[in-house]
């Protein structure tokens, strides 16, 4: 599946706000000149006018008529406009008020040489000039944002596309990636930008990646050959010995033990080598569970020793389990092998239930400290023999094959449980 141009569609979005905030706060910036503008020149008007009146009215001692006929002088607010006599005497610290029928007036104080106060008003309705257009200058403005949105919209993919091209072909190249084909060098990797940056650091990481491959296969290969021969040879030198006739009980009881363990290191083998190479190991088909744990029950029964310990198995013959045969197999000779090395005296059990093989001894309870680290390489117990692998390598095959795995502790001992489907 393509990846979605998520970047490319961030730009382009960008690109889109950014316009549209520039032409909204344009488009308001217009609007506010236009009707300041308007605002301003009547009240210079007003003050013109104003200055006259004052003067005249400092030499006569009158208040003589304004000369322009939309102006009008009151000297008592009783006689003031109908539609505007209410509003002043509410708000009379305005000087703009809107009136009825379109009218609309500003209002100017004055005080004569007598102390009264008087009050010159202009009826500007008929000369607003931005109030009638107002509809045309939204329409203009609206459709000049839209246009300005489209080059920008147009503009910004350009440059998105562009700007995100490189970034994307990388991407896509490193989708593609695989462990067994990796590319020599990144197609971007000559550039000098950011995108160059990078993939000339991924395409040191591939070569880092390539090493550690070759240096893996060389020694899964190495180690198959020279692991698999001894096991062989020891395999064939045990079936040769148990040919013969003259081996006693005792003689042929451990000759036994050194087949079932040869065979049980073959396995061990070859899981962690196809562990190494991260290989799948791919079931065949269901894996019937009673005649495998009675093999592993079988190969680490020699853990027991002479300890009273008693295994219960109670799995019906029929059940399976989907994950693959070989690595059930190192699965449970870890944790039956387990139980069997801890456990003192009393009783083994190993059934299902809930879809859960479940493996449970009595043993000795394991410490806190030590519990939260059970799972990691060379952790073991005070007193074990082993390297402290076994739990490590169950969790690994674990994590690999996609099986549940749970390991509860408490003052009567261990329990296991498997999940036995993927």
């Amino acid at each position: 599946m393509k990846p979605r141009r998520r970047l490319q569609r961030r730009l382009l979005v960008a690109f889109a706000a950014l316009t549209l905030g520039v032409a909204g706060l344009f488009a308001l910036y217009a609007i506010a000149f236009v009707y300041m503008v308007e605002d301003h020149f009547f009240v210079a008007q007003l003050r013109d006018e104003a200055a006259y009146l004052t003067d005249a009215q400092a030499k006569s001692g009158q208040w003589p008529a304004p000369r322009s006929p939309h102006l009008a002088l009151y000297t008592d607010t009783a006689t003031l406009p109908d539609d505007l006599r209410a509003q002043f005497r509410q708000e009379s610290w305005r000087s703009e008020f809107p009136g009825r029928d379109g009218r609309h007036y500003h209002v100017l104080p004055l005080a004569g040489t007598d102390g009264r106060p008087a009050w010159l008003v202009a009826e500007v309705g008929s000369r607003l000039v931005v109030r009638p257009i107002r509809n045309q200058i939204f329409a203009l403005l609206a459709w000049s944002g839209a246009a300005v949105l489209a080059a920008a919209l147009l503009l910004g993919a350009w440059v998105a596309r562009r700007t995100s091209r490189p970034l994307a072909e990388l991407a896509d190249v490193v989708a593609a990636l695989h462990p067994g084909d990796l590319p020599e060098h990144l197609p971007a990797a000559t550039g000098d930008d950011e995108v160059g940056t990078l993939a000339r650091g991924l395409d040191a990481l591939i070569g880092r990646i390539r090493t550690f491959i070759a240096r893996e296969q060389d020694f899964t290969r190495d180690a198959s050959h020279e692991l698999r021969t001894p096991l062989a040879v020891i395999r064939s030198a045990g079936e040769r010995l148990a040919a013969e006739a003259d081996l006693d009980a005792t003689q042929r009881r451990h000759l036994d033990h050194i087949r079932l363990s040869a065979a049980q290191l073959e396995q061990t083998v070859t899981t962690l080598l196809a562990l190494a190479r991260e290989q799948p190991l791919d079931a065949a088909g269901p894996t019937r569970l009673l005649p495998l744990i009675e093999r592993v029950i079988v190969e680490q029964a020699p853990l027991i020793g002479d300890r009273p310990i008693r295994v219960d198995l109670d799995v019906a013959p029929a059940a399976a389990s989907t994950h693959p045969a070989a690595v059930l197999h190192i699965l449970l000779s870890n944790l039956i092998g387990n139980a069997f090395a801890h456990t003192a005296r009393g009783t083994v059990r190993i059934d299902i239930a809930d879809g859960t093989l479940r493996i449970a001894n009595h043993g000795h309870a394991i410490d806190d400290a030590l519990r939260a680290t059970l799972h990691q390489p060379f952790t073991k117990r005070e007193g074990s023999a082993g390297f402290g692998l076994g739990l490590a390598i169950v969790q690994r095959l674990c994590d690999r094959n996609g099986i549940a795995l749970a390991i509860d502790h408490d003052a009567d001992g261990t329990q296991a449980r498997i999940g036995l489907d993927a």
